[in-house]
């Protein structure tokens, strides 16, 4: 790695660690920057502030932190794989697929999944739904990926998917009562608050294999770039690094979306800012630039929608703000070209 990239990620690591801090400096609970100090240094460990910190701003950072890299880099894989620089989770249907597992037991079920004399309720079934309804639509993509060998027709089989789910989701939502549609309603907008302390250690292993997987793939996927056919040619089995692909941004995907509900534009405009500011497409530097760029933007959001002395804003108000400009910025330039 020479000079310059390794000013990138010394830049981009300082602003992950900038941006962290402010969200624990900072939320709708107006708290002295001393008293946060204070609290960080072990001291008052019983005060009420202590408890903010420590049980809700920095399980929400740790979640923002893990999310957004989690988000971005399935984005970056799927964008390489299917050589498609609009392709993502939200648009292959997989971030749809957990919205309708989720809207089956909230909206159908009555919030509990039951299985003969067991049975799960309340947050637990909408992790266990979400997880399922990702990997099922993950699952279909990849029977279907074995026989459909043009990206662009599985591409479209993804989106086709989305529209499918989406459409059951709504019939759904104009079947069932007004609780439980509200509920539907608050976790679709998508929060990072939604993890506590207790859920935190699970999500956080879940997303760090799923990130060591996706880093495994760098060598592969820079491969990939020079098309299928040299690839074959090099011994790689692009049928093989596709299944692994799409499990692994399956996973990603199916516990990012369960604990925080589904985000958009992550996973979308997170690469195209990576590539921009590494001007590189080799997969080793990409790779750990997305996560740390997905990061900074994932927190950066987090931090603004809890500011002090104003209502709670939903996520997917302010991801769209920095993800349509990039998008319509890649969109206009690939037309110029």
């Amino acid at each position: 790695m020479n000079l310059s990239k390794k000013l990138i990620f010394t830049l981009l690591i300082l602003c992950v660690a900038t941006v962290f801090l402010c969200n624990l400096f900072f939320g709708a609970v107006h708290i002295d920057a001393s008293e946060v100090w204070n609290a960080l240094k072990g001291n008052d460990r019983d005060s009420i502030i202590s408890y903010i910190i420590f049980e809700n701003r920095m399980p929400q950072a740790v979640t923002a932190l893990l999310g957004g890299a989690a988000l971005a880099v399935t984005g970056l894989m799927l964008q390489t794989a299917f050589r498609n620089p609009l392709a993502g989770p939200s648009i292959l249907g997989i971030s749809s697929g957990a919205s309708l597992g989720v809207a089956l037991v909230m909206l159908a079920l009555g919030g509990t999944i039951s299985i003969g004399s067991s049975s799960i309720g309340g947050y637990a079934a909408i992790i266990v739904a979400a997880s399922i309804g990702s990997l099922a639509i993950t699952g279909l993509l990849t029977l279907i990926s074995l026989r459909v060998r043009n990206n662009l027709m599985l591409l479209i089989v993804g989106i086709m998917t989305g529209y499918l789910t989406s459409s059951v989701v709504t019939l759904l939502s104009s079947l069932t009562n007004e609780q439980s549609l509200q509920g539907y309603v608050i976790w679709g907008m998508g929060s990072f608050a939604q993890v506590s302390l207790q859920q935190l250690p699970m999500l956080s292993i879940l997303i760090i294999m799923g990130l060591l997987g996706a880093m495994l793939m760098a060598k592969p996927l820079n491969i990939l770039l020079l098309g299928d056919n040299y690839a074959l040619n090099l011994g790689i089995r692009v049928e093989r690094v596709k299944t692994w692909l799409l499990i692994v941004t399956g996973l990603l995907t199916a516990v990012v979306t369960a604990f925080c509900g589904p985000i958009s534009f992550i996973g979308l405009a997170m690469p195209h800012i990576a590539r921009l500011v590494t001007r590189t497409d080799n997969h080793w530097v990409l790779m750990p630039a997305t996560m740390l760029v997905g990061s900074i933007v994932s927190l950066g959001c987090n931090c603004l929608s809890v500011m002090p002395q104003s209502n709670v804003i939903p996520l997917n108000a302010l991801t769209p703000i920095v993800g349509v400009p990039v998008i319509l910025y890649v969109i206009l330039a690939g037309y110029r070209k």
